[in-house]
């Protein structure tokens, strides 16, 4: 089993490039399976948060594993509900006894919105406390990250993106490389949507390498030194999606990819007041998808 390689974050932490994802995984049986069968393919790296309401099933895929906690790296997020001081701090407690740790690798701030700053510095004491290795942000844009850095004494390790071909922000990976944050993508293949495993530049591109064209996503998103965390219930496609570290893209497939770039979001729109008024009702009606 490979060692899947790490990235360093702003403070040192060593963070594993590519990790397994449970959005939308919301049958708990189908989901604890899941994470355990991605912990015996070699992931390492795990990602989930309070509103995908499947914390307790990574933490009994964990605990029956009988991995070591220390080898695992975990993430979760608190959403617009638990923001402010107190309620992310009663919401980092009830998280971590869903997941049943005493300790989170990486805490994050799910969503630009609602009173994020009580939130960080909550989140701030608990990573001086050491109880949050790394805290960090989700779905900032550039104007809310440079605002965040302004306004505290600790720079965000991550902050968790929209980045698959059809929407690669080169402009908003530079800023976050000139403070020092960590991009992550989720949703790395944006739910297959405007074709994009039947497009013919990946096609063509999967085809030269004996790769699939998940496989030749991923590995451009490595490429640019971003952390990925692919999803999936099927055990083989887990094993595909971490079959990526013995091959490379030339420039010039790296250049036809970014060709693609659409330049707008795809599944995601904090700019776009339906996009926010969506994801605000999420909180009245769990049946309306949250990112």
């Amino acid at each position: 089993m490979m060692k899947i390689p790490s990235i360093t974050l702003n403070n040192g932490v060593e963070m594993p490039q590519e990790g397994f994802g449970v959005f939308q995984v919301t049958d708990l049986d189908a989901c604890k399976q899941a994470v355990k069968d991605a912990l015996d393919c070699g992931y390492r790296l795990l990602d989930t948060a309070s509103s995908y309401e499947n914390e307790e099933a990574v933490g009994e895929a964990i605990k029956e594993s009988g991995i070591p906690r220390e080898e695992i790296f975990l993430t979760t997020k608190a959403y617009m509900q638990e923001m402010g001081y107190e309620k992310t701090k009663e919401a980092f407690e009830r998280s971590c006894k869903k997941l049943g740790t005493d300790y989170l690798d990486l805490y994050l701030i799910h969503m630009p919105f609602a009173d994020y700053y009580g939130s960080w510095r909550a989140m701030s004491e608990l990573y001086k406390e050491g109880r949050i290795r790394a805290i960090g942000v989700c779905n900032f844009l550039p104007d809310r990250i440079v605002d965040l850095c302004f306004n505290t004494d600790i720079v965000p390790a991550i902050n968790q993106i929209e980045l698959h071909p059809f929407y690669q922000r080169e402009d908003e990976l530079a800023l976050m490389k000139e403070y020092g944050i960590q991009p992550e993508a989720w949703a790395p293949f944006a739910e297959g949507m405007n074709g994009m495993f039947t497009n013919p530049v990946l096609t063509s591109i999967a085809e030269a390498h004996h790769k699939t064209t998940a496989q030749v996503i991923l590995r451009w998103n490595i490429q640019r030194g971003i952390i990925i965390i692919p999803k999936s219930v099927h055990k083989e496609r887990m094993e595909q999606n971490l079959d990526i570290w013995d091959f490379e893209l030339t420039d010039e497939e790296m250049n036809a990819i970014r060709a693609l770039d659409l330049a707008r979001p795809q599944m995601l729109d904090t700019r776009n007041v339906k996009e926010v008024r969506r994801v605000y009702d999420y909180l009245n009606n769990p049946v309306v998808t949250s990112l």
